[in-house]
């Protein structure tokens, strides 16, 4: 275990405030769609990343599904989808992927993936086969892709940027001098530069921000700052919250007037679109984001 996460181990779960509460998973809807999920054997960060709005988006008969598997060959400190040597690719996932589209009536389909560092081309090759997939089966879907860096091999790159998803999503998760320490393997610049490049091929483009990991004020605005100077058209941020005691502790929970600031301040320096709220995440109310 690396000394991050030795750190992070002895470090007690705060008391959640008010604005943090949710609604538990149910309704029928609900109940579909993890029918759906289950039956086809599919990932969802929605359950891979705990995600707060499970409830909500679920039972709107909306997911974000995770392909490529559920191991990953990273080791974030905030995530809590697991790390290891992962499976190889499944070549029947992306007409898993597409028919369950199909079954739920998507509108919208976020698709993202664990980190594949492991393989030569990144995973690109099923990434590029999920999005056609999804297109020939139910092609009035819109398409958000929720990547990662490749490794900055921008070839592998350049196979997801030609299928064209109407929205291209890539997190840059925390503040420049926070990220080593959040996504050890993981580079500031690299992020911006997969935006860079997206945006050059004339893609909507989007990325994440966390709040709550130490994080300060000037540091998110400049944050804003660098994803505007490479074009970056939508933001998302949210309240980190910390799956496990081996994950990193939350050093704050940020009030909802906090947020609040962010999204007037990154209208002003002319996102199309921020999400910002202690519940928000990389796909919430992401149909929105490619209008």
């Amino acid at each position: 275990m690396s000394e991050l996460m030795e750190a992070a181990a002895v470090q007690p779960f705060q008391r959640k405030p008010e604005w943090l509460r949710v609604k538990l998973p149910g309704g029928g809807s609900y109940k579909q769609v993890r029918a759906i999920v289950d039956e086809h054997k599919l990932h969802t960060i929605c359950q891979s990343g705990h995600c707060p709005n499970i409830a909500e988006c679920w039972g709107a008969g909306s997911a974000t599904f995770m392909i490529l598997g559920n191991v990953c060959t990273r080791s974030c400190g905030f995530c809590n989808v697991a790390t290891g040597r992962p499976e190889a690719p499944d070549p029947f996932e992306p007409a898993r992927v597409s028919r369950s589209v199909e079954l739920m009536g998507v509108k919208h389909c976020v698709i993202t993936s664990v980190d594949r560092d492991d393989l030569p081309d990144g995973g690109a090759d099923i990434w590029a086969k999920t999005i056609r997939s999804v297109r020939r089966r139910c092609p009035q879907t819109k398409l958000e892709t929720l990547i990662p860096d490749f490794k900055g091999e921008w070839h592998n790159l350049a196979v997801v940027l030609a299928e064209r998803p109407e929205v291209l999503s890539h997190n840059v998760e925390t503040v420049r001098r926070l990220t080593r320490k959040v996504r050890v393997q993981a580079k500031y610049d690299r992020s911006l530069e997969v935006l860079m490049r997206a945006k050059k091929t004339d893609l909507r483009t989007k990325s994440g921000i966390m709040l709550g990991l130490g994080e300060q004020d000037h540091e998110v605005l400049e944050t804003m700052d660098d994803l505007r100077s490479v074009g970056c058209d939508v933001v998302t941020i949210g309240q980190y919250l910390q799956p496990t005691k081996k994950h990193l502790a939350v050093v704050e929970f940020s009030h909802p007037d906090r947020f609040k600031m962010f999204k007037e301040e990154g209208l002003k320096r002319g996102f199309m679109f921020v999400e910002s709220g202690p519940l928000v995440r990389s796909s919430y109310h992401a149909w929105k984001h490619a209008q």
